[in-house]
């Protein structure tokens, strides 16, 4: 199976799901089951499989095939070449393809002056204003192909501006472009560009990130420290006749050695075999050169050589225009297809599965909760009613007045409710100071004056430590705040269940101590330029600057996905309250209508108690059926993305 049939079934799994959720929706609404805590479950479920996105990077040297081998995987469709791919370098900023459905097909680009200025590149995309925008009509190939040959555009300048933007530098001069005849300074034209249409593939959250080579890599911080590290796959591709390079080994060892825990999330592609196809050299003999080259560089590299792959993009873009099963299969493409729909996909399903359960199990703790609390009111009704046949009035009137006085009572405790409130309101307005944006810029303040001051920073990697540290143990501190909240609201539920009958549960506590994890993927994707290598370019005030907003812009997405969490938390402890509360006032208003309906008719005691019995059996049903449909809405993760598609 080829990435893009893999990727289809990934998106026909994802759009089932979505279905089945709908359909669980609209039952839970129909049968008034449908409580602010619930809803809040449903929409954070509808929300991480409709904005599931699968990043796949990739990063090469100049000149290596990263754009051709880009329109061989992923536009084959078009009958020719999309991304521009001629000879010499053409990707000259990094690039974005993916698709917003509020937007129209378009190209949009950041000019690279942007550079001299303080916003991040996070900030410049919610400046739209500030983008070149130039149409795309996706029915025509060839005007497809001409719009998106801008990301190639250059400037020239002089030696001064070019330092400026962080192409020139000169303690290094053996990195410095040549200047042309009349002294200027070839830059890139543009500082990122964004690529939106409507691709099948990008519609189901495929987002392709094509990057410059190490020049353009390195003057741009916030690519390596944020964009590369949160790519769900990265390829590495090199030049399968002279394998592994000196700049290459630059670009790997500086960019790509570090990232993630584990190697899963890393190819590298040995590109252009077909420049290995020898005349005078047997199949045999090119295959032996082939594994030789795969097994050097996944030496050199210190990856397995299964992670290496040899393919020829341009023969395997040929095939497949020209429907040529035997050169396909001589390009080899496909091998690399399915490495990363079977490791990548996988992988990014497995995930998504086991988070979507968690939540549709968070969901039925609460909405079976609330149908059990409904049984249980039922049930006493039956039996306080049944208490009365044969009963006198006078005894069904100090019912009456019995239930009047419990519901004043339980009205009456709402101050006791209200302290439980108030003081899991204090303890929380605590736990969101500690994780507040205001908080984290007081942590980052000392380090970002450090990387902002001129000259060589030869303290910088005392300072990131001491901040790393800080932030470690503010997020351990936030994780035990978690835990004493927990602690408090399950000692508060469990009284209050035992006081009113209710049957609150604590949700799950945040666990806020993982998110370390997140600080030290972070800061290892920043230790690259504190290295001695590094000094120098550390020391450029514009380049330092650049990277303290990288890493105030990385840092600032951790801490809001940690408050997002502990909100989900609150919202659902609250959530659950509320309901019960309100349940059990509809609970005494139905008792003392019962009640009252007993008092005017003498045959309304057994119809009312028939009454009761028929809901009875109706939420049971209900309670039956909401077992069905979650535990479907379960199965769907654990099914393959055929059984998802023919369902």
């Amino acid at each position: 199976m080829n990435f893009i049939q893999a990727f289809d079934q990934h998106g026909a799994w994802r759009k089932q799901f979505a279905l089945r959720l709908k359909l669980l929706s609209e039952w839970l609404a129909d049968h008034e089951l449908m409580e602010p805590g619930i809803r809040e479950r449903l929409d954070q479920l509808h929300a991480q499989i409709k904005n599931d996105k699968i990043t796949v990077a990739f990063v090469a040297e100049f000149s290596r095939g990263k754009s051709e081998l880009i329109n061989a995987v992923f536009f084959a469709g078009y009958g020719r070449r999309i991304m521009p791919a001629s000879a010499g370098r053409t990707t000259m900023c990094p690039t974005e393809l993916a698709y917003d459905a509020d937007l129209p097909p378009c190209l949009r680009l950041l000019p690279i002056e942007t550079r001299l200025q303080p916003q991040s590149l996070l900030d410049w995309r919610n400046a739209p204003a500030k983008w070149e925008r130039v149409d795309l009509d996706v029915n025509d190939p060839k005007q497809l192909a001409k719009a998106i040959q801008k990301v190639s555009e250059v400037r020239h300048v002089p030696v001064d501006e070019a330092r400026a933007l962080g192409f020139w530098h000169d303690e290094v001069p053996e990195d410095n472009p040549l200047p042309g005849p009349d002294g200027l300074i070839e830059v890139p034209r543009w500082r990122h560009a964004l690529i939106n249409m409507a691709h099948p593939l990008l519609k189901q959250g495929l987002v392709i990130l094509d990057t410059p080579g190490l020049n353009a890599i390195g003057a741009e911080p916030e690519l390596t420290v944020s964009l590369l590290p949160q790519a769900h796959a990265v390829v590495f591709i090199l030049a399968a006749d002279t394998g592994v390079t000196k700049s290459d080994l630059g670009i790997w060892r500086q960019h790509l050695a570090t990232l993630g825990d584990g190697q899963a999330s890393r190819l590298v592609v040995l590109n252009k075999i077909d420049t290995m196809w020898d005349a005078l050299s047997s199949p045999e003999q090119v295959q032996l050169q082939i594994a030789a080259q795969r097994a050097d560089s996944a030496e050199i590299l210190g990856v397995p050589q299964s992670q290496v792959l040899a393919v020829s993009a341009q023969k395997g873009l040929l095939a497949k225009v020209n429907r040529d099963d035997e050169l396909l299969k001589a390009s080899q493409l496909l091998d690399l297809e399915r490495a990363l729909s079977e490791g990548l996909l996988g992988q990014r399903r497995r995930i998504l599965g086991s988070a979507v359960a968690a939540g549709v199990e968070a969901l039925r703790g609460e909405a079976g909760r609330m149908v059990h609390s409904r049984l249980r009111d039922l049930v006493e009704q039956i039996q306080e009613l049944d208490g009365l046949r044969g009963k006198n009035a006078g005894v069904i009137k100090q019912m009456r007045l019995r239930i009047e006085q419990e519901q004043a009572d339980f009205d009456a405790s709402g101050a006791k409710i209200q302290a439980v409130r108030s003081v899991h309101l204090r303890l929380l307005k605590d736990l969101f100071a500690l994780l507040s944006p205001s908080h984290l810029k007081a942590e980052v303040s000392t380090l970002a004056r450090q990387l902002k001051s001129p000259g060589i920073k030869l303290g910088v990697r005392r300072a990131y430590d001491s901040t790393f540290n800080r932030l470690r143990d503010d997020l351990t501190h936030a994780d035990e705040m978690a835990g004493e909240i927990q602690s408090m609201l399950e000692g508060s539920f469990k009284n209050l269940n035992a006081e009113y009958g209710f049957s609150l549960q604590a949700p799950s506590s945040p666990q806020l101590a993982l998110y370390r994890k997140d600080l030290d993927l972070i800061e290892k994707s920043h230790l690259q330029y504190l290295s001695l290598g590094n000094a120098l370019r550390l020391a450029q005030p514009e380049f330092a600057e650049r990277l303290a907003r990288a890493l105030m812009s990385r840092l600032r997405v951790v801490y809001e996905t940690a408050v997002n969490e502990v909100e989900l938390w609150n919202k659902s402890a609250a959530a659950q309250l509320d309901a019960q509360l309100r349940e059990r006032r509809r609970n005494f208003t139905r008792r003392i209508e019962a009640v009252s309906r007993i008092q005017q008719a003498a045959s309304g005691l057994d119809e009312r108690i028939r009454e009761l019995q028929t809901q009875q059996a109706a939420l049971n049903q209900l309670e039956i059926k909401f077992e069905e449909l979650t535990a479907h809405l379960l199965a769907a993760p654990a099914e393959e993305p055929a059984e998802a598609l023919a369902a």
